[in-house]
């Protein structure tokens, strides 16, 4: 049986980073003497999770609608670069998890829209190689150019099954509505976890297979 999984939600808990970013450019982009209204984390986080776009979120911490255009900008142009994934954390027992199905000779699969300099800092930094041979890591080239992550997800899907040995059982696990569609374009079943960037209300618009709390729920309904 192969299981492949998204690596953010699943795997890394990236709270703290778009949190991180967040207060960052909020602070970059106000006037001086400015009042804003910095979020709580777990505010911004479920606005996050609600799908809430960037310039609404600026706006609603204070900004004017100027500024809002500016703070997501600034927000779209560094929450992904390499200085500000330090602050990205593994999710309580995906460690363990990952170990489980290891032991018990699944296929682990990851595939990310993170760019492979990206993946391979976080694979590093949490020693996580070991569960993901080089052969099974499905990244974005370093220079690829984005369109959007429903449609360069689903063709990172393709490829993996394409160049992956041919299996009897594939599963995949997923936070968003990209993970769900990739799944879904080519057949393969769904399992959305709550502990990423999206919420139940986002998620089951979609239709997934199943909604689980986290990889570790997922990965005992995949082995029962």
């Amino acid at each position: 049986m192969r299981i492949i999984t998204d690596f953010d939600g699943p795997i890394m808990d990236i709270s703290d980073r778009y949190y991180h970013v967040y207060k960052l450019c909020l602070e970059t982009v106000k006037y001086p003497d400015q009042s804003i209204f910095e979020l709580s984390k777990d505010k911004f986080w479920n606005l996050k999770r609600a799908k809430i776009k960037e310039i609404e979120i600026g706006i609603i911490s204070g900004l004017d609608e100027q500024q809002a255009v500016k703070f997501a900008k600034m927000r779209q142009e560094i929450v992904h670069n390499l200085p500000y994934l330090i602050y990205d954390k593994t999710v309580p027992g995906a460690i363990e998890t990952l170990e489980k199905m290891q032991a018990k000779a699944l296929d682990l699969v990851v595939m990310t829209m993170r760019l492979a300099k990206e993946l391979e800092f976080a694979l590093k930094q949490e020693n996580l190689g070991r569960f993901f041979p080089e052969d099974k890591r499905y990244c974005l080239a370093n220079d690829y150019v984005k369109i959007a992550d429903i449609k360069d997800k689903p063709i990172l899907m393709g490829k993996a099954l394409e160049e992956l040995p041919k299996i009897e059982e594939t599963w995949m696990i997923g936070d968003t509505e990209a993970d769900i569609i990739a799944a879904k374009t080519h057949n393969v079943k769904v399992i959305a976890v709550l502990s990423g960037i999206r919420n139940r209300t986002q998620l089951e618009q979609y239709e997934p297979d199943y909604i689980v709390n986290n990889l570790a729920q997922a990965a005992e309904l995949i082995i029962s």
